[in-house]
């Protein structure tokens, strides 16, 4: 936050190509086959895995970390010796997010679509699962709401929005969608960090903040020159910074 910058790992001829900040200052990053996590003394413990890992995620509770591969995902306790939990599905698994509390664990995927599993696994079962598929393309962006309610999702002409409240997701419901644009796809999505409130960012660089509670819509940036890549909510709500594939980025004060 204040500028500095500090090497915490380096991989000597290998390419680095996953990171995720963690709890207690614990940092995780990847190369190859294996998922790596270093903890806040400086000590580094190794998890290989099987395949190449495409994603890393924390746990929102414990030291526990989510490694993506192809064909699923594996969950490890950093502080333990205990076997890996194996959530299989096939496909390849590209980016895992956990739900706030924890009781949720969702990819995106190679195809069009994303793959969710419930946590709260007893020992010699399997782990429910879920498909959330019909996307005309691939979802390269996830935001969870603060208290865990929706997970938005981009690759559709509009954000697509799964409901969470209930104990299994959303196992047999539709997902909302927010911000439709025919055929405009939305390529980011960001939730407010203190209310249900997201903002979309499209393939034409326009931004629209949307309430969940009634889908009212507000342009926050018009249309520019390239898609929306990346976006970010200062820590009260009241600036979003955004950049976008053709290197426009910005803060838009939604206070004013």
């Amino acid at each position: 936050a204040d500028g500095s910058v500090s090497e915490i790992a380096t991989a000597p001829r290998k390419w680095i190509s996953q990171v995720a900040a963690g709890p207690q200052g614990a940092v995780a990053y990847s190369y190859g086959k294996s998922a790596l996590v270093r903890l806040a003394d400086g000590t580094t413990k190794e998890f290989p895995e099987e395949r190449t890992v495409e994603g890393l995620a924390f746990a929102p509770k414990g030291l526990r970390i989510a490694a993506a591969r192809y064909n699923g995902v594996s969950l490890h306790w950093i502080g333990m010796n205990a076997k890996p939990v194996d959530l299989e599905w096939k496909g390849a698994h590209t980016g895992v997010s956990f739900s706030p509390d924890g009781n949720f664990l969702v990819t995106s995927m190679q195809e069009n679509a994303l793959h969710g599993w419930k946590l709260d696994i007893k020992p010699g079962t399997e782990a429910r699962h879920m498909r959330m598929t019909g996307y005309p393309s691939k979802v390269k962006s996830l935001s969870w709401s603060v208290k865990g309610k929706w997970l938005a999702s981009s690759g559709a002409p509009a954000a697509i929005v799964w409901p969470f409240q209930g104990k299994d997701g959303p196992m047999g419901k539709a997902p909302l969608e927010l911000g439709t644009r025919a055929n405009i796809m939305a390529t980011a999505v960001k939730f407010h960090p203190l209310e249900d409130i997201l903002a979309i960012g499209f393939i034409d660089g326009m931004i629209l903040a949307v309430r969940i509670a009634d889908s009212k819509e507000a342009l926050l940036r018009r249309p520019g020159k390239g898609a929306i890549t990346a976006m970010s909510w200062s820590k009260n709500g009241k600036l979003l910074a955004f950049g976008s594939e053709a290197g426009d980025c910005g803060v838009i004060d939604i206070s004013a």
